[in-house]
């Protein structure tokens, strides 16, 4: 205000519009005077983060045709409709982008300072950070799928080792009751 004020006093004779134009200065200052920095930031973040759910959601959405496009379509709708379809949501996706680079760049408060190279910045670290715990996940999942087929390998043997020894009591208990059976049809045949 104190700034306003002193560049207002070396307007000698101000016009009505320049006094009109100070007024209405002098009221925006005391509007941002009074909200918290904070709630400005809030407000701003809120905003873009809206804009990165729905760029997200459409992106999935593409990603969803991308991999619908790669089986055996059964529907009704023509390539040609599907093909409009993906191309809409691709302008989509990038008019989103456009937006939320523009409100970055130009429409956020310049206390935020490079917002755009920040948040750009921050997005790749993030999308790096994601590429490693998603190679940890798959790395997982293959040991996890690894584990398994060892483990589902050693009861497989396990149950042949089971069923030949099973076979070969089964053998034994059958010979000997052929043997006993022998000796008892010898025994009775001989008397």
């Amino acid at each position: 205000m104190k700034d306003l004020k002193e560049q207002y006093e070396k307007i000698t004779n101000p016009t009505p519009v320049q006094k009109q134009q100070y007024n209405a200065e002098v009221q925006r200052v005391q509007e941002i005077a009074k909200t918290d920095a904070h709630d400005v930031y809030t407000d701003i973040g809120e905003h873009l983060g809206k804009l990165m759910d729905a760029h997200d959601a459409i992106s999935k959405l593409l990603l969803k045709e991308q991999l619908e496009a790669k089986q055996v379509y059964k529907g009704e709708e023509s390539v040609g409709k599907r093909a409009l379809r993906r191309i809409l949501i691709t302008s989509r996706l990038d008019a989103i982008w456009s937006e939320i680079r523009e409100t970055m760049v130009y429409q956020s408060p310049p206390e935020l300072g490079a917002l755009w190279g920040k948040f750009d910045e921050m997005r790749q670290q993030i999308l790096a950070e994601q590429e490693v715990a998603h190679e940890e996940e798959i790395r997982q999942a293959q040991i996890a799928s690894w584990r398994r087929r060892r483990r589902i390998a050693e009861i497989r043997a396990k149950a042949m080792w089971v069923s030949a020894v099973l076979f070969v009591i089964a053998w034994a208990v059958g010979l000997m009751w052929l043997t006993t059976k022998s000796m008892i049809t010898r025994t009775s045949l001989g008397h």
